[in-house]
């Protein structure tokens, strides 16, 4: 199998599942009949852009964000987690509530999640409406954006 079609099967992997640690990527993509060693999924984590998040209930999780500078990213994602106040749904759209000022950032944190259903964001300046694909993926994504209003960067093993 070549590398790009295993950071294919990755990112799905990291979409579809609770992927908590490089040992569970491991076993899952197993499971997908690709044997791959530890190290080479240690490269794969990085040049994907892949980070440990701890989220708000108590769980962690790999996210695949897309590729910018690894700081840029935590960054927008702090920025996410302080200025955040809430969410409401209103059809196919997520609405998310921030800090006055701070919806531009707060959209761009949502765009770095690369989230599939997500066909886009829009913002104000408190306010952030977020486009999903499906109505029927509307609670899932709600729920995995909402996740980040705690963030809490973790390292990757």
């Amino acid at each position: 199998m070549d590398k790009a079609t295993r950071q294919e099967k990755i990112l799905e992997l990291i979409y579809s599942r609770n992927i908590t640690t490089q040992e569970d990527l491991v076993k899952a993509l197993s499971e997908e009949g690709i044997e791959v060693a530890q190290a080479t999924i240690s490269r794969d984590i990085k040049e994907l852009n892949i980070l440990k998040v701890n989220l708000r209930d108590g769980r962690q999780k790999f996210v695949a964000l897309r590729p910018q500078s690894e700081s840029g990213t935590r960054r927008l994602l702090k920025v996410f987690s302080e200025a955040v106040r809430s969410s409401s749904l209103a059809g196919n759209i997520l609405v998310i509530h921030t800090l006055a000022g701070m919806a531009p950032a707060c959209a761009s944190a949502v765009d770095a999640l690369c989230i599939p259903a997500v066909a886009g964001c829009i913002a104000g300046d408190d306010t952030i409406f977020v486009a999903i694909k499906s109505g029927s993926d509307v609670l899932r994504v709600e729920e995995e954006i909402m996740q980040f209003a705690t963030y809490v960067e973790e390292d990757n093993e």
